[in-house]
C-alpha cells in the first residue's frame, strides 16, 4: 500500500513571536520557540533586526568606557542638541564628534563617581540626575561647551535634592529618591527647572499613602494628566498633575511596582515598565475607574524571572521607538535584549516578543529626527545597517513542534519550501528535528538566481531594504528522518543584508508507529 504524502504550510512563521512559556506541542504554528536577532516587521513577518553603526570618532576622555545615558535638548527656537554621559564625563555630540563638556561653575568641579544618570530636559535645559550626586545642567543658551550644578544656575532658588529619578512633565521637573528619602516627590516651579522654592514648586510626601504600607520610590512617569509614582511593589496614580495644588490620589495598584528605573517608557497610549513579575503596561480608559494591567512578557515569563534574579537592576535600560514600533529592554548580565512589538498583542495579552544578542546597549535615546541612538563602548551608536559596527550576527528562527493535526502518526520529512525576502548569493542554514531531539539536522544552501517580483512591484516600499523581492528555496530532505512531532528552522549570518520569512511549506509522508 502506497504511503500518502501530506502538505503543511506555516503561512506566518514567527508572526506571534516567541512562546517558550506554554507547552511546546500544540502551539499555534505562528509562534516561535527561537527568534534570535529578529523583529516582527511591518508586514507581520519575522525578520532580521538591524545592527548599529558608530556616530562619532574616539574621544580621549571617554576612551573605551560606555556611554550610559543619552538625551536630546530642545531649545525654545527649536534647536536640538544631543548630549551624553559616560566614564565620569558629560559630552555634546555634533557632526560625528563627541566633545567633552567642561565644568563652568564658580565652585569646585563635581566629582563623578558613578555613571547611572537619568536625563530629562525642560525649557532648553538638559539635566542629569543620579543618587548621591548634584544634578548637572547643560544650558546652551549660556554655554555650549560647559555644564554646572543645577543649583549654580543664575536665578535658582531652594535646595536641589540629589535625586535618582526625575521626569519633565506638565511644565516642571518632578524628582524623587535620595540617599535618605525614598518617599517624597519634589517638583520645581513652572518652566523653571532651577527654582525649587516659591512660585508653584513644592513636594508630595507619599509615605502614608502606600496601600500596603511602606515602600520606596523607584521611578516616575506621566500620562494623560496623571502622575505615576512607582514603588518597588505598588504604584500610585495622581490625577490633575498639571496643577500640583489640586492634584489628588486617583488610583493605586497593589503588589505591582517597578524594579528598574530605566525600564519605564511612555509608548503613546500606555506606560511600559519592568515589575518583579515581568514586563507590564498600565492601560487606562475613561470608562474604567481602576487601571488594568497587562503582562506583556507572559510568553517568556520564566525566562524574564531568571534574568531579574541575576541582573543588577540599575544596569537595565530600555527604549521605545515609534519609528520601529518596538519597546526594547536590556539584560546586560546575560547579554540579552528583549524586543516587544508594540503594534499588537496576542489573544492572551502578551506582546509579540523576539530576542537580540551580542548587541546590548548601555543607554538609549529616540531622537525627534527619527534616529534611535544607543550607548556603546567609546561611542554613540545608531540602530541602522545590517552589521553590528563591522561584525556579523546570527539570525535564528525555530518553529513550534508540529504534529500536523495527527499526534499519533509518525511522519517522514520529504521536503521544505521556504519563501524568503532577501538577496541572492547569501548562505542559509536550514534546520529540522524530530521528537524533541536536541541534535538538529541541518543543510547549508546558497540562495542564487533572480527573485520573484518584489512586494509592491519594487524593493520594499520602493527602497532596497532587503535588496530585492521574494526567493522561493526548495530543499529535499533525506527520507530516513521521521517522528511524531517536527520542528523546522533557519539560520543566517547577517552580513550587510536583511532577511524575512514569508512562508514555509512542508511535505511529509506517513511513517509507521
Amino acid at each position: 500500500m502506497a504511503q500518502s504524502t501530506n502538505p503543511f504550510s506555516i503561512t506566518r512563521p514567527g508572526f506571534l513571536g516567541l512562546n517558550i512559556q506554554d507547552a511546546p506541542v500544540g502551539l499555534d504554528p505562528s509562534y516561535a520557540l527561537v527568534a534570535s536577532n529578529c523583529v516582527i516587521d511591518h508586514s507581520g513577518r519575522i525578520a532580521a533586526r538591524k545592527g548599529w553603526v558608530p556616530k562619532n570618532t574616539p574621544n580621549t576622555d571617554l576612551g573605551t568606557n560606555d556611554i550610559t545615558c543619552i538625551g536630546e535638548v530642545v531649545e525654545d527656537d527649536g534647536t536640538r542638541t544631543i548630549i551624553a554621559a559616560g566614564g565620569g564625563h558629560l559630552f555634546v555630540y555634533s557632526l560625528n564628534t563627541l566633545t567633552t563638556l567642561t565644568y563652568g561653575g564658580a565652585n569646585t568641579a563635581p566629582v563623578i563617581t558613578a555613571n547611572n544618570w537619568q536625563f530629562c530636559q525642560l525649557s532648553g535645559h538638559g539635566i542629569f540626575w543620579q543618587r548621591g550626586h548634584d544634578p548637572l545642567v547643560y544650558d546652551p543658551a549660556v554655554s555650549t561647551t560647559t555644564f554646572k550644578r543645577l543649583s549654580e544656575k543664575t536665578g535658582g532658588s531652594g535646595v536641589v535634592n540629589q535625586c535618582n529619578t526625575a521626569i519633565s512633565a506638565y511644565g516642571r521637573i518632578w524628582a524623587a529618591d535620595t540617599l535618605t528619602d525614598k518617599g517624597t516627590v519634589v517638583f520645581s516651579d513652572l518652566l523653571a527647572p532651577h527654582q525649587w522654592s516659591g512660585g508653584t514648586s513644592g513636594s508630595l510626601d507619599v509615605r502614608e499613602v502606600w496601600p500596603l504600607g511602606g515602600d520606596e520610590i523607584v521611578a516616575l512617569a506621566s500620562h494623560n494628566n496623571f502622575l505615576l509614582i512607582f514603588g518597588k511593589r505598588q504604584t500610585l496614580i495622581y490625577s490633575g498633575a498639571n496643577d500640583p495644588s489640586t492634584m489628588a490620589l486617583s488610583d493605586s495598584i497593589n503588589n505591582i511596582g517597578c524594579i528598574a528605573r530605566d525600564s519605564v517608557q511612555d509608548v503613546g497610549e500606555d506606560i511600559i515598565f519592568l515589575s518583579d513579575s515581568g514586563v507590564r503596561s498600565i492601560m487606562r480608559t475613561i470608562q474604567e475607574k481602576s487601571s488594568p494591567l497587562r503582562e506583556l512578557s507572559r510568553n517568556v515569563r520564566d525566562e524574564i524571572q531568571y534574568h531579574i534574579g541575576v541582573e543588577t537592576l540599575e544596569d537595565i535600560k530600555s527604549a521605545y521607538s515609534p519609528v520601529h514600533a518596538f519597546y526594547l529592554i536590556t539584560m546586560p548580565a546575560t547579554d540579552e535584549t528583549y524586543c516587544f512589538d508594540t503594534r499588537q498583542v496576542d489573544s492572551k495579552g502578551s506582546s509579540r516578543i523576539t530576542t537580540w544578542s551580542g548587541v546590548t546597549a548601555k543607554g538609549f535615546c529616540q531622537c525627534s529626527t527619527r534616529e534611535l541612538l544607543t550607548g556603546r563602548a567609546g561611542v554613540i551608536g545608531e540602530y541602522d545597517s545590517y552589521f553590528d559596527n563591522t561584525d556579523e550576527y546570527r539570525f535564528a528562527y525555530r518553529s513550534p513542534w508540529l504534529d500536523f493535526g495527527n499526534p499519533i502518526q509518525t511522519s517522514i520529512l520529504k521536503s521544505m519550501v521556504y519563501t524568503l525576502t532577501g538577496v541572492s548569493n547569501q548562505a542559509l542554514i536550514f534546520k529540522w528535528a524530530f521528537d524533541f531531539d536536541a541534535n538538529d539536522h541541518s543543510d547549508y544552501r546558497l540562495i542564487s538566481g533572480v527573485p520573484v517580483p518584489a512586494e509592491y512591484g519594487a524593493s520594499e516600499y520602493g527602497i532596497a531594504e532587503f535588496g530585492g523581492g521574494a526567493f522561493v528555496t526548495k530543499m529535499k530532505v533525506n527520507g530516513s528522518n521521521s517522528g511524531q512531532v517536527l520542528q523546522v528552522g533557519i539560520e543566517k549570518d547577517i552580513n550587510g543584508f536583511g532577511l524575512s520569512i514569508q512562508k514555509i511549506d512542508i511535505l511529509t509522508k506517513d511513517g509507521k508507529l
